[in-house]
């Protein structure tokens, strides 16, 4: 499970399991990088794609013998706890629910994460004040997520990333928060100068370049 005194760069994987297996295998060895099975790559490759992404992971650590984790971004709406436990067999450190779902979905995912120990993370993407939804959970997740989403940055500019809320956050909880809707170096720089604990990035890593492995490398110097 994640800690919480260190800082991640997850790195979401949304195209294709081939592409998936590149950029995995151009990625600097570190314990400060979790790999995301994307829900894109999910919906076209089913729950098989979380195994296949952590065996990779697994392979390409090897000789660094760190241990491989993967988060499954389900964006669960329903059957918290049947969704958590299919993400824990397919073989995934962490899963994802949206804030949006009801509060008897939220509290079942997040005990069934607790149950199987596996993080449970509350994906806040459309949620204006994520704060009232963890006043109201019965356990708080393990993260929380503040996404500004990929259609509202792409069709609204002026949308912002939800940096103002960490604060707010941390005020009441001490979940580990994670940043996403991001993707240059000064996004990233701007996620850890407001006390991100992780910054997701996808952009860049959605194929693979012969400056994949280099971009990541310099995305972890800023996180720290």
């Amino acid at each position: 499970m994640l800690q919480k005194h260190k800082k991640y760069l997850q790195v979401a994987l949304n195209s294709t399991l081939a592409d998936a297996e590149r950029i995995i295998r151009t990625l600097p060895a570190s314990d400060r990088i979790i790999m995301e099975a994307g829900t894109p790559l999910i919906k076209s490759f089913g729950y098989n794609a979380i195994s296949k992404i952590r065996q990779v992971w697994s392979y390409s650590n090897s000789f660094s013998r760190l241990e491989p984790y993967v988060v499954a971004d389900l964006k669960t709406m329903d059957r918290g706890e049947t969704e958590a436990k299919i993400a824990w067999e397919a073989g995934a450190g962490g899963a994802i629910v949206l804030g949006l779902a009801p509060l008897e979905t939220l509290n079942a995912f997040i005990g069934a994460c607790e149950k199987f120990k596996i993080d449970s993370m509350v994906d806040m993407m459309n949620v204006e004040q994520p704060i009232k939804i963890l006043r109201k959970l019965k356990k708080p997740p393990n993260v929380v997520i503040l996404h500004r989403g990929v259609d509202e940055e792409t069709f609204n500019k002026t949308k912002p990333i939800p940096y103002l809320q960490i604060n707010k956050i941390r005020a009441t909880t001490q979940t580990l928060i994670a940043i996403a809707g991001g993707d240059t170096l000064r996004e990233v720089q701007r996620a850890i100068f407001n006390d991100a604990d992780i910054v997701v990035v996808w952009k860049d890593f959605y194929s693979s370049s012969l400056q994949t492995g280099a971009l990541a490398a310099e995305f972890l110097k800023e996180i720290k």
